[in-house]
């Protein structure tokens, strides 16, 4: 008998599909509705910072830039908007729908604070970028040391 090394992530997997399998089994495919996935979703965000800037990266792919709003209040960055709904033809059979629509808003507490005023945003191939430059009395600042 060989001995074979145990994956407990593989097998989790493997676990995860044999439920998927037996629920599609009993419960047969489940009808497509509209509006199913209606308000169930929120852009997924990097947060991160250089020795100038903070900047959010957010995933709406779909979206208009024109359904995004975007606004900085007590060191808060709060994004809203609303990705909506392609409309379904009513004669096509739809097997599956995965896409989530809906409403979102994400609040991001900023790691230091930054000058409002001067904030850059810009929306490309479904990606926000969001450029927060920091406050002066933020930044590091290096001191010099004399020798006496």
């Amino acid at each position: 008998m060989a001995i074979t090394r145990w994956r407990p992530f593989r097998d989790l997997v493997s676990i995860q599909d044999e439920m998927n399998r037996l629920f599609e089994d009993f419960f047969g495919h489940t009808p497509v509705r509209t509006g199913w996935t209606e308000g169930v979703w929120s852009p997924s965000v990097d947060v991160s910072e250089d020795k100038d800037n903070v900047i959010i990266k957010a995933e709406m792919p779909g979206m208009k830039k024109e359904d995004v709003n975007i606004s900085v209040q007590d060191n808060v960055l709060i994004l809203k908007g609303e990705k909506k709904e392609e409309k379904e033809e009513k004669e096509k059979n739809y097997h599956r729908i995965e896409r989530s629509y809906g409403s979102f808003c994400r609040s991001l507490q900023l790691p230091t604070t930054v000058k409002t005023d001067k904030i850059k945003a810009s929306y490309k191939d479904g990606v926000l970028n969001v450029t927060l430059p920091k406050t002066e009395e933020v930044k590091p600042k290096e001191i010099p040391i004399n020798i006496e």
